[in-house]
């Protein structure tokens, strides 16, 4: 971690910065290696030139930061302390350009800061900080497989659960206990199960909507494990389904296909995504794929990259992102296929491994 520490204190001499706060909670795990969930108490690494890292923590943590962080300068407050004059004890000069992250701090924790410290001026870090984590290390990678197994070890026995006349909601209840018993911190996000018409929903909420024969049925999931989320996505038909629903089910699939074949270092995010999307459009369906192509992966479940069509970034080794495409027909159903893949020195590795041909379950 202190590599890491290093890189962002170089990283703020470039820019001029006096000191740098870091706040979001997955950032000073990153950088320290303490994870937490401070709720609403305070929580922050201070980097100060030519001072030593600090770590502000609630003093209920404490223990907890001591054992776990790398940076062992540590100050604690109470419930009924006030953090930011504890903030302000440790500048000794006035601050004339203060680096925080504007995406994470509150007008509130903002205001808070102006008033307790003045700075002069202040630079949004969130940029430094995204640049760090784009390129995912060896370690991170294997801590992204684990999770990605424990969800597909998750759909595997969540499957056995379905039969005509379950409802989504039920399925859910299902799988969210099979993730906390195979060993996942908790689900990355809200665990979606969708059924029939309901299926062509991109975002849909799980309901009390009965699986019955002849219809799609989608899941989409990721657990958290050791501080790293997956995301996968794959759709069944429960029963014989009808031509048109296969069709759809083979574009996406190849649309699939072709998206992660065009990844390489060097290529451009948006070729990526035109890659599978040029596949839905020679099918008839280009305009029921209405979302990105994809999204990076990490510490977070949606982070930095964005691909899309208009994202000329280029793709890095180290870089993790999603490819899952969709077509999505309001009245009759939809398909979405994602995997978690890794862009490597000359080509790309899929990390996820459940199968993806049509498979009919439940009928």
């Amino acid at each position: 971690m202190s590599n890491r520490i290093t890189a962002l204190e170089k990283a703020m001499n470039e820019h001029g910065l006096d000191s740098l706060l870091v706040t979001d909670p997955k950032h000073v795990y990153y950088l320290t290696g303490f994870a937490s969930n401070p709720h609403e108490r305070f929580l922050g690494l201070l980097l100060t030139r030519g001072e030593q890292p600090l770590l502000i923590v609630p003093a209920l943590d404490a223990e907890a930061a001591q054992a776990a962080s790398s940076v062992k300068n540590i100050i604690t407050h109470a419930d009924t302390d006030n953090p930011y004059d504890l903030l302000r004890q440790q500048f000794k000069n006035t601050i004339g350009k203060l680096g925080i992250e504007k995406e994470q701090i509150s007008v509130a924790r903002y205001e808070q800061l102006q008033q307790s410290l003045g700075a002069g001026q202040y630079e949004d870090i969130g940029p430094l900080l995204r640049a760090m984590r784009v390129s995912k290390t060896p370690e991170e990678i294997q801590r992204m497989k684990h999770a990605i197994d424990l969800i597909e070890e998750v759909l595997r026995q969540g499957l056995s659960r379905v039969k005509p006349g379950v409802t989504e909601i039920e399925i859910v209840a299902e799988l969210e206990y099979l993730m906390k018993k195979l060993g996942a911190d908790g689900p990355s996000f809200d665990t979606m199960v969708l059924t029939g018409p309901k299926t062509a929903l991109p975002h849909g909420t799980p309901g009390q909507t009965k699986i019955q024969s002849g219809d799609l049925l989608m899941f989409d999931m990721g657990v958290y494990a050791n501080g790293y989320a997956s995301d996968i996505t794959r759709t069944f038909a429960v029963g014989d389904i009808s031509p048109e629903l296969t069709k759809i089910y083979n574009t996406v699939l190849e649309a699939n296909l072709q998206g992660i074949q065009a990844i390489k270092p060097g290529v451009t995010l948006a070729s990526i995504d035109q890659a599978a999307r040029q596949v839905t459009e020679d099918a008839g369906y280009g305009q029921y794929f209405m979302h990105r192509l994809g999204h990076g992966l990490g510490m977070d479940v949606h982070e930095y990259p964005s691909v899309h069509g208009g994202n000329t970034d280029l793709a890095q080794p180290g870089m993790v992102f999603t490819v899952e495409p969709g077509i999505y027909v309001p009245g009759l159903g939809g398909v979405r296929i994602e995997d978690d893949i890794v862009v490597t020195d000359s080509g790309v590795e899929v990390l996820t491994s459940y199968p993806k041909e049509l498979t009919v379950i439940g009928g």
